[in-house]
């Protein structure tokens, strides 16, 4: 999970590992609740928000998943998983434009990670700006291992227009 936890003490850091562990058994519900024993003051550390976010991804909670991306990006602006957090809250809300627009700035933040590239490429795609689109993806081919990325693209809805350049590529 990308976000640090770092300045948890115990037993809150117990809890955010409860949380995680309980996310990744697919209990999205026992997680929530490890997360509500975390110490008041504490839940708005970004390794406890960066969970509650994937909880609330889970279930489609879209609107709560662009605040905490919101803050997120405040409060761990130097984390990759921030900036794609919020961008993909706003794509879960279909707006695809802010998504693109929002995780732009993270291209030269982060320049060697190729999730960035790839979602740009995921909000053009959608948005029908094929070339810049492609562009995007190339980077993230190149960036990211394109056998890898390939895989993962040509299992992507959003890129589907492209599959076929993909496996010719």
């Amino acid at each position: 999970m990308g976000i640090e936890n770092k300045t948890l003490g115990h037993p809150d850091t117990h809890h955010l590992l409860a949380a995680q562990g309980w996310f990744e058994l697919g209990n999205h519900l026992e997680a929530n609740k490890e997360l509500d024993n975390i110490s008041p003051a504490l839940r708005s550390h970004p390794g406890v928000l960066d969970v509650r976010w994937q909880i609330y991804a889970k279930v489609k909670q879209w609107e709560a998943c662009v605040d905490i991306g919101e803050a997120l990006v405040k409060l761990a602006p130097g984390s990759p998983e921030s900036w794609l957090r919020r961008s993909v809250a706003f794509h879960g809300l279909r707006r695809f434009e802010e998504a693109a627009e929002l995780l732009l700035p993270a291209v030269d933040a982060f320049p060697k990670d190729w999730r960035i590239r790839y979602d740009l490429a995921c909000y053009a795609c959608l948005l029908g700006n094929n070339e810049e689109a492609w562009n995007w993806l190339e980077q993230a081919f190149d960036l990211g291992g394109a056998k890898q990325v390939k895989l993962i693209a040509l299992e992507d809805p959003d890129l589907e227009k492209f599959w076929v350049e993909i496996r010719e590529t």
